[in-house]
């Protein structure tokens, strides 16, 4: 009992490991997730060690492939520029179990030292660089855990026995699937494979069936992932399914080949287990890798529908026209206009969350927003460029115009984000908000969506009707809103509404009222700077 204590544990810090290593590396990414998408969408083989790398640094298929597919269902990579990055993150996951060959677990007490001192003592990078450190660390202290638990099993021949007396290849590929879907992490039974055969207490007969079983328990995590995608993340996870399915089942009919083949390669047991792992996968990338183009198209027929693919960089602001100042201003407000598109994408998609929350939708939101802000910088950044020039008035009423619309429609996707956030808070805590306060937020939506559409056509063409209409709209929102916290305290002190509610459903109407606000700005800078 006590060894299965122990290894229990040691399967829980490898866990905990895996999860804070992978959004520590995961908030590293987000911030250049322009350049991470830059590489992706090039070339296919860019696509393939771009998930190879990124699969190292989260030493987690799963989660490189969770983070893909909320790209692809974000709009900001597309379905078939997904499938190389697939291939590749199957590969980079093979070097976990290659650390655990390398004897990592021994020196997980160093490595756990070095990266929690840096992390208590740095600051900035090497702060951050500390906390990586230590959970890469603590995912093979994790092991280093397990294979203390199983050295006593030297003794037992039952044990023995069981793992190294040839058994059914299914049974195998069963247990490998069981226990990468519940753990979402085939690093777990491929490494206890290998920390057996370090112990001698596993035949590779027995291993190989349990890798390939592990390789198609990941696609789990894609699926889960995939349920709360688009169609276009449907497709994405999918296909990692199919991937695995086909590579393991063709190696799976060649099983005993395919072990002799091992055994030529290593006299260790464990280096073998870990060149399975290694195999398998590399067999999936050369059965796909070139087939790319038409599996794509096989699968776009399977699950129709269009791509909605958001760009990353500027669509307008060229470089070109930047010494004819009143083409340069055109540019930027064609730019402004798809910047606000953009945020009322994410807005609409916030507002029909407080009903219908989907979980993993946040994410592709806030994705959204990274390329609204990204949008802003280079706006800014251009405007700066022509403002360098000698400039009518008009011109240079219109640089000041279009720098604070910029600044103002980011601020508007922070508060449309908050709002996701809000939205996942009540869905989390399965709060409700009380009948009048569903309709007086509804009524508020309203009024704040009225605005933004009006606010939409202004950016496209200045409208003096339709500015004073968000005028006269956002003065109401003000007095709502007010109406409606007055309304939800003299609730709360007659314990009529659920008192969790009150927080967000208050936070809500600030978001909603600020939002309203910075709409009537960007309406009324468009109106001044029209000619």
């Amino acid at each position: 009992m006590q060894e299965f204590i122990i290894a229990v544990s040691g399967i829980i810090l490898f866990l905990i490991g895996i999860l804070r290593l992978s959004s520590s590396v995961q908030n590293l990414i987000n911030v250049r997730i322009r350049q991470y998408v830059k590489y992706i969408v090039e070339k296919p083989l860019y696509g393939f060690f771009t998930g190879v790398l990124t699969t190292i640094m989260f030493q987690s298929s799963s989660a490189s492939t969770a983070l893909t597919i909320g790209l692809v269902s974000a709009g900001l990579i597309s379905f078939s520029n997904s499938l190389a990055i697939i291939l590749g993150t199957d590969i980079g996951t093979t070097l976990t179990v290659q650390f655990v060959i390398w004897r990592f677990t021994e020196i997980s007490p160093l490595i756990i030292t070095l990266g929690g001192l840096l992390w208590l003592v740095g600051k900035g990078k090497s702060k951050i660089a500390g906390e990586i450190i230590f959970y890469f660390g603590l995912i093979f202290f994790g092991l280093e855990l397990v294979s203390k638990s199983v050295e006593p099993l030297k003794e037992s021949h039952a044990f023995i026995e069981i793992f190294t007396k040839t058994q059914n290849p299914l049974l195998g590929m069963g247990i490998g699937i069981a226990v990468t879907g519940i753990v979402q992490a085939s690093a777990i039974p491929i490494s206890i494979m290998v920390l057996l055969a370090q112990q001698d207490l596993v035949s590779l007969h027995n291993a190989v069936p349990v890798i390939m079983g592990a390789n198609i328990g990941t696609s789990v995590t894609a699926l889960l992932a995939g349920t709360v995608a688009t169609k276009s993340g449907k497709r994405t996870a999918i296909s990692h399914l199919i991937f695995k399915c086909v590579g393991i089942g063709l190696c799976f009919i060649f099983l005993t080949p395919f072990v002799q083949f091992l055994q030529t390669m290593s006299s260790s047991v464990a280096q073998q287990i870990a060149l399975a792992h290694f195999m398998l996968n590399l067999v999936i990338v050369f059965i796909f890798i070139f087939l790319l183009a038409p599996f794509a198209a096989m699968i776009n027929k399977l699950l129709p529908g269009d791509d909605e693919i958001l760009s990353v960089w500027p669509e307008y602001l060229n470089e070109h026209d930047m010494y004819n100042p009143q083409k340069a201003l055109e540019n930027v407000h064609k730019e402004l206009q798809r910047q606000f598109n953009l945020v009322q994408k994410i807005y609409l998609n916030s507002i029909r969350m407080i009903e219908s929350y989907q979980e993993g939708r946040e994410k592709d939101l806030s994705y959204i927003e990274m390329v609204v802000n990204d949008i802003r910088a280079h706006i800014v950044q251009y405007l700066w460029k022509v403002s360098s020039q000698n400039l009518s008035e008009q011109l240079s009423k219109k640089i000041f115009a279009y720098t604070a619309m910029a600044n103002d429609i980011e601020s508007i996707g922070s508060h449309v984000l908050s709002i996701a956030k809000l939205d996942a808070q009540k869905a989390e805590k399965k709060i409700k908000f009380s009948e009048c306060g569903e309709n007086e937020l509804k009524e508020i939506i309203q009024l704040v969506s009225d605005n933004f559409d009006d606010t939409v056509s202004i950016v496209q063409k200045a409208d003096d009707k339709k500015n004073m209409d968000v005028i006269v709209r956002e003065e109401e929102v003000d007095t709502k809103v007010k109406e409606a916290r007055d309304n939800h305290l003299e609730r709360f002190h007659k314990r009529l509404c659920d008192p969790e509610a009150g927080p967000i459903f208050v936070e809500m109407l600030l978001h909603l009222e600020r939002i309203s606000d910075l709409c009537n700005n960007v309406a009324e800078y468009m109106c001044d700077v029209s000619d």
